[in-house]
């Protein structure tokens, strides 16, 4: 009897891997202390000072349970956003929603429309679950939505995901279009708009929560991770018509957000101060990095999220020499995985001391791959 006859085939077939490799298997890899965390698009700003109260002063409370129906939570975003709390569904980070959302959607063989190189956790999603994925090119650095439309038409493809601002490159489109683009879309494919980096990007970019709310077809993804500095927390949400967002009831783990988490992601919310202050600090570290990338010979994409794509100028080879160079200056960066994205490094922002480590170090690499 074969090992693997236990398990389903798809199971079986896929690949044993992983959409990232985190700075602490690079760590255990390479025997090597990462001093810069400035490659997995997390706010190194951290969280307000008054969650972090809230977090330590109802810390004895984590004996019990999370309340299933996350109303305190549920509520609060309401309240936030001028919606109804029907409008709202709670997850453990949008990593866990995409999941939910493949999981009401995708049959084995279930075409999925994406852009070729956007964030690679939909697509390990989409794959667990048996989804044939259809990718559409990037066009000058931004998702193609006239392609993305053309792909879902002729696919018939029921489920569509374009995130906006854009990961990996920073880009963005301005709300207009967005809604245009959503409206366009055929009633019976489910458009996944993931606003993860919605707080982080100009005002232009952000659709109104009144110009998509009635669309049945629409999930906005957004989270707590990014720049309510949160991501270790996990707390992401889903903003839709009652009818859809009501789905998720049917297959969420009721049990599965963190009480701590919540206590943070409330006080978070109450917070907006911090979350101005926090923003501002953002843009001025994307100037930085910058900075760096143009005193180094490399351009600096426009960004509307809390990293920057560096244009490098060459190929994959080029950019992945670079990011292994300045690990071993324990200095952690990503790049995009596809081509010609990938002829670009990501850094994500972070407080000044990383950002000069990430100028003391990246000349050295530069030097030292010369014209590899």
């Amino acid at each position: 009897m074969s090992a693997f006859s236990r398990f389903t085939p798809l199971i079986s077939a896929l690949p044993s891997t992983v959409p990232f490799v985190g700075p602490e298997a690079l760590e255990r890899q390479r025997g090597l202390s990462v001093k810069a965390r400035i490659g997995a698009n997390e706010n190194g700003f951290g969280p307000a000072p008054s969650v972090i109260a809230a977090m330590r002063e109802q810390a004895g409370d984590i004996w019990m349970y999370n309340d299933p129906e996350n109303f305190a939570l549920k509520q609060a975003l309401a309240a936030h956003l001028a919606v109804q709390s029907a409008n709202i569904a709670v997850g453990e980070g949008i990593d866990s929603l995409l999941g939910l959302i493949a999981r009401m959607v995708i049959e084995p063989g279930t075409p999925v429309v994406t852009s070729l190189g956007g964030y690679p956790t939909f697509n390990f999603h989409v794959a667990g679950f048996g989804g044939r994925l259809v990718t559409v090119p990037y066009v000058n650095d931004r998702e193609d939505l006239d392609g993305l439309i053309e792909a879902v038409k002729r696919e018939q493809a029921p489920l569509v995901y374009f995130a906006n601002p854009d990961n990996p490159m920073g880009s963005w489109w301005n709300a207009d279009k967005v809604v245009a683009f959503a409206r366009a879309l055929p009633e019976n494919c489910l458009l996944i708009l993931d606003e993860a980096y919605s707080e982080t990007g100009p005002a232009s970019s952000l659709p109104a929560i009144s110009d998509l709310i009635d669309l049945p077809n629409v999930l906005r993804t957004r989270t707590f991770s990014k720049a309510y500095g949160l991501a270790g927390a996990r707390v992401g949400y889903v903003i839709g018509a009652p009818e859809t967002v009501i789905a998720f009831d049917k297959i969420r783990n009721h049990f599965g957000m963190n009480r701590l988490a919540t206590v943070a992601a409330l006080a978070a919310l109450k917070d907006q101060a911090y979350l101005a202050e926090v923003v501002g600090k953002i843009q001025a570290a994307r100037e930085q990095i910058g900075v760096i990338a143009r005193d180094n010979g490399l351009l600096p994409l426009a960004s509307a999220t809390n990293f920057v794509a560096i244009d490098c100028g060459r190929d994959g080879v080029y950019a992945r020499a670079i990011v292994d160079g300045l690990i071993q200056h324990g200095v952690f960066i990503r790049m995009p995985g596809v081509a010609p994205l990938n002829r670009c490094i990501r850094v994500s922002v972070g407080p000044k001391q990383d950002l000069d480590l990430l100028a003391e170090a990246l000349p050295k690499v530069l030097k030292a791959i010369g014209s590899i």
